[in-house]
């Protein structure tokens, strides 16, 4: 019988733990109000391709080898994302660590005493003896209140926010190269254009010289000729200062020394693709800041019921089994056996000067505060993504207007060169036309590469190929779950 009792009694509240109270209230997402389109949109058909839905390689749409290779490098070379997934094993350990809190404590012990028994002590014979003993203790703190199960919940939360903070870094890491990477071509461009310019400008120059030695001239063109040539050619030169801090950048973005990477000079060859649209409902799957700020929220709504937990009395239980003997040899006998229920102790806090409810507001106050973050987030969102769609549409109509202004400028030129051959204009005329020509050239260059940052940023805005299936369940808290796995970790369980 008394041996059916303590196994009864664990089972018992195990039960209870199990289905007893949780206080707080259950988390419900909260629901926004979603325009029904962009706003940029309206009237801007874009020209939208097979699949409609961006992949997670999002770089791949802009056909560009070398990028591919890069944005590759960032996912398994790149520090601080390194650094985070370290973070994000660090909040799926304490998922664990909470959880642990729902099980016993067991703890073994062995001690030896050795002790003098004087005459008038309860001993047959007295003397020195000697007592072994062998105990194995058990305490355990039931989770009447749901107290550890709103903790592993609150937890939970935090470590899917981790993951989901750790995929908005990743995001923004392949978008910073992406657009570095750009920019660094577009800076090979302009110098492509200055020195095909600088060039041409020295052929105009050996034209002015040949035109002074026969007095037809005067110096002051040849030394203009020679001022605005050199001037090209020191505008050239100084692109490579910018140039090789957006090298440097690269490198280390895809964890390297800047020493150990080096772009070989190619000027912009690509167009700026056409970025799939979702619905702008669909952005509050696809954005992992989002879905990091939503988790967040959930963390807070938990820790409410932590809080209010708090205000109730706890129970610990312990239980202790083991066996004494003065007689090392005889100390696994069963005559030798002993135990004990106990301590049981129930604790309530009746005066701790308002911290308890302190703690309660202060959990409800952060709920707020993380529920408030969690719409400005969105809200934010829904900025960029219009603003990019502004960015991408006007650039593109700028960039159609400047190829006409360039080649206005590039048949100016030409007219007024014939006409210096002829000698019916000056010099001066000849530097204003090269000054147009050339301040418009690098105007269209300057275009192509923020047309292709527009892109990049756009699909950022958009939530790159991710969305929050990404987000590991609670089910799989606990796993060893790679971080370069997450293109394949199922939906995030939003069912608590």
């Amino acid at each position: 019988m008394r041996c059916r009792i303590t196994p009864l009694l664990i089972y018992t509240l195990l039960t209870i733990q199990l289905s007893g109270c949780m206080m707080g209230s259950d988390y419900v997402r909260q629901k926004l109000t979603v325009p029904a389109e962009f706003k940029e949109l309206k009237g801007w058909k874009q020209a939208q391709p097979k699949d409609h839905v961006l992949k997670g390689k999002w770089w791949e749409m802009f056909n560009d080898p070398r990028l591919n290779s890069l944005e590759e490098q960032v996912a398994t070379g790149n520090f601080s994302l390194a650094q985070a997934e370290a973070q994000y094993r660090q909040a799926e350990h304490l998922v664990l660590t909470a959880q642990s809190a729902l099980f016993p404590v067991a703890s073994a012990s062995g001690t030896f005493n050795r002790f003098l028994a004087a005459s008038g002590q309860s001993v047959a014979v007295p003397g020195v003896r000697n007592l072994f003993g062998l105990a194995l203790s058990m305490s355990w703190q039931p989770d009447l209140w749901g107290s550890v199960r709103r903790q592993i919940e609150a937890n939970t939360d935090t470590a899917q926010a981790s993951a989901a903070t750790m995929q908005a870094l990743r995001l923004s890491l392949q978008a910073t190269l992406a657009v570095d990477y750009y920019q660094l071509k577009m800076l090979d461009g302009q110098k492509a254009l200055l020195d095909g310019t600088a060039d041409a400008y020295n052929k105009i120059l050996t034209i002015t010289k040949n035109r002074y030695a026969v007095g037809v001239a005067a110096k002051s063109d040849v030394v203009q000729a020679e001022a605005q040539t050199e001037s090209v050619r020191a505008q050239a030169i100084n692109l490579g200062v910018q140039r090789a801090q957006y090298e440097h950048a690269i490198a280390v973005l895809i964890g390297k020394a800047p020493a150990e990477v080096a772009m070989p000079a190619e000027p912009l060859a690509v167009s700026p693709p056409s970025v799939p649209l979702q619905l702008p409902s669909e952005l509050l799957e696809r954005r992992p800041d989002i879905a990091t700020a939503e988790r967040k929220m959930a963390a807070s709504n938990a820790q409410i019921g932590v809080a209010k937990a708090a205000y109730f009395p706890t129970l610990n239980l312990g239980a202790t089994t083991g066996y004494q003997s003065t007689l090392l040899n005889t100390l696994l006998d069963s005559a030798r056996r002993y135990w004990a229920l106990g301590p049981a102790a129930v604790a309530l806090s009746i005066f701790d000067g308002g911290a308890k409810n302190a703690q309660y507001k202060q959990a409800i106050d952060q709920y707020d505060a993380n529920a408030a973050a969690y719409r400005q987030t969105v809200l934010t969102a829904f900025q960029q993504v219009e603003d990019n769609l502004a960015a991408v549409r006007i650039l593109e109509e700028e960039s159609q207007v400047q190829n006409k202004a360039v080649a206005a400028a590039n048949q100016a030129l030409e007219l007024t060169l014939n006409q210096y051959k002829a000698g019916t204009v000056n010099y001066l005329n000849v530097m204003t036309a090269q000054t147009v020509a050339l301040s418009n050239r690098i105007t269209a260059v300057q275009l192509q590469g923020a047309r292709l940052t527009a892109a990049v940023q756009l699909v950022t805005a958009l939530g790159g190929g991710w969305d929050n299936s990404k987000v590991p369940s609670s089910k799989d808290m606990g796993k060893d779950i790679k971080w370069t796995d997450y293109l394949s970790i199922p939906l995030i369980d939003q069912g608590k």
